[in-house]
């Protein structure tokens, strides 16, 4: 059986959004359990302004999620067949889209009715778990040997980044 392989422009985009998504829900936890609580805490209380924090990683995660978005709708479509891939999708596009809606400072006046705050909410729950729901497809899909090629560093020659732009132009020429 061949070795699974991942267009490396699919390999970079999912990297960087799989090290800022963790990154976003972890920080997340910690701003709701430092400033809304309603549902538990966190046992211990770290300082340093969490929300600040947080928002970083959304606006690292802002530019990338779009365009990992574009490519998943473009040259990556055939995966969203697999619900658990389209789920996360959804999940990053609504705890980005919420989450740029947002004031940071409804949190820290205790603002916490807000229906945005509260979609933002539901979409850290929704990404967390589709996150789960897509590393458990991928893992009974393909086992590791999937899992690793999404990780792997090696391009095949017709796949390095110089090669992007024909690879998104030969997708929107061919036909429907």
């Amino acid at each position: 059986m061949a070795r699974p392989y991942q267009p490396s422009l699919l390999r970079i985009l999912h990297g960087a959004v799989a090290v800022l998504v963790p990154a976003a829900w972890i920080s997340g936890l910690v701003v709701y359990s430092l400033h809304d609580g309603r549902w538990g805490r966190l046992p211990w209380h770290p300082g340093g302004d969490w929300i600040d924090i947080h928002g970083s990683f959304g606006v690292l995660l802002w530019p990338l999620a779009i365009a990992f978005g574009l490519y998943a709708l473009t040259l990556g479509r055939a995966r969203l067949r697999q619900p658990e891939n389209g789920a996360a999708l959804l999940g990053l596009a609504l705890a980005v889209g919420s989450g740029k809606l947002m004031s940071e400072d409804w949190l820290r006046q205790g603002e916490l009715q807000e229906a945005t705050y509260g979609l933002h909410l539901l979409a850290w729950l929704l990404i967390g778990a589709a996150v789960l729901w897509h590393v458990s497809g991928v893992l009974r899909r393909g086992g590791l040997p999937l899992a690793r090629s999404m990780a792997s560093l090696q391009a095949r020659a017709n796949d390095r980044p110089g090669h992007w732009p024909g690879q998104i132009a030969r997708f929107f020429r061919r036909p429907g």
